[in-house]
């Protein structure tokens, strides 16, 4: 029998034999979050050792996800085995007794899961918007070496790293260093880039991601200052790219370009992974790098007849009455 239960904490949740698939679909992170201030609002279905988990929390309008900007995507948690679609259905319908909105973003479509949430919310009785929200670029390696994929890149990449790569020292470590990443935040505040959202959960999840063996760090140096960092990860043949960053004094050297080479070169014929996920946004020099592009979908739930969810639903039929072709 299937047992529904809310928890403010992540603690309550350490005695089930959780799955882990990728850096951000694992209890650690949640916690990590929790650790760092956010408070927690989780909805859990269990039926004996099975269980599904979604990191929610409170908002003005109802209940949104769990989650953070260094985030790729969200995703609820579940143990091995587990029939998630019925335990999901039963979560969405006990949901509807505490809220009248939940809000689901970066949901991946690749595995499912978007079509997993949507199904269930809209078995149990919701009104579930569906919509586009961020973009995901990729890079199949599909059994290339480095020097093959190497050849299809654009020109301009190519001719940067023949007349540049040797202007600059490139070091990397799997191991996390205090040194090297007082470098990064160094070169990061000295970047063209916006102040970071929570410096210190970065280096709290780089330091966990050392510690599981999945880190990846190179520092690019020009006459001995360093002037480039980036931070990856590597885990079950998935490259992830979480930050990246050169001194903005720097540029005219292609210190980015530089590095992100010599780590793709590493995790290729290396770590021989057969993915490589450059994160979310649609930023123009991703494209020179990776060869496809995915959807991350944002999902809002709604129960239709409570008139604060009115307005909301207004907008949408009226969204779907423009773009609807005209006849004739």
């Amino acid at each position: 029998m299937t047992a529904i239960s809310y928890h403010d904490t992540f603690n309550d949740l350490q005695d089930l034999d959780w799955q882990s698939e990728g850096p951000f679909a694992r209890l650690a992170w949640f916690e990590l979050l929790e650790e760092r201030g956010a408070t927690p609002s989780i909805a859990l279905a269990k039926d004996g050792e099975e269980a599904v988990a979604l990191p929610l929390h409170q908002t003005a309008d109802g209940m949104d996800t769990l989650s953070n900007w260094y985030a790729f995507t969200w995703s609820y948690l579940c143990t091995s085995g587990v029939d998630e679609a019925s335990l999901l259905k039963q979560l969405a319908r006990n949901l509807a007794n505490r809220t009248s909105r939940v809000d689901f973003a970066k949901i991946a479509e690749e595995d499912g899961t978007v079509e997993r949430l949507h199904h269930a919310f809209r078995a149990a009785g919701w009104l579930v918007l569906r919509s586009p929200c961020d973009s995901n670029h990729i890079l199949r390696i599909n059994s290339r070496k480095y020097a093959d994929y190497l050849a299809g890149r654009p020109g301009k990449v190519r001719t940067t790293l023949k007349r540049k790569t040797k202007k600059l020292e490139v070091s990397l470590t799997k191991h996390f260093s205090a040194d090297d990443w007082a470098a990064y935040e160094e070169i990061y505040a000295n970047s063209w880039k916006p102040s970071e959202g929570d410096p210190e959960l970065l280096r709290s999840f780089a330091e966990a991601e050392s510690a599981r063996g999945h880190f990846r760090f190179a520092i690019a140096r020009h006459e001995g200052t360093p002037v480039a960092a980036q931070f990856w990860t590597v885990e079950d043949g998935v490259a992830y790219i979480h930050k990246l960053a050169h001194r903005e004094d720097a540029s005219a050297l292609s210190p980015g370009t530089i590095l992100t080479a010599a780590l793709l070169e590493y995790v290729i014929d290396t770590d021989h992974v057969t993915l490589v996920d450059f994160g979310t946004g649609d930023d123009p020099y991703k494209a020179e790098w990776m060869e496809e592009v995915r959807t991350r979908w944002q999902l809002t739930c709604l129960r239709p007849a409570n008139p604060r969810n009115w307005p909301t639903l207004g907008r949408a039929a009226l969204r779907k009455l423009v773009s609807r072709p005209s006849a004739g």
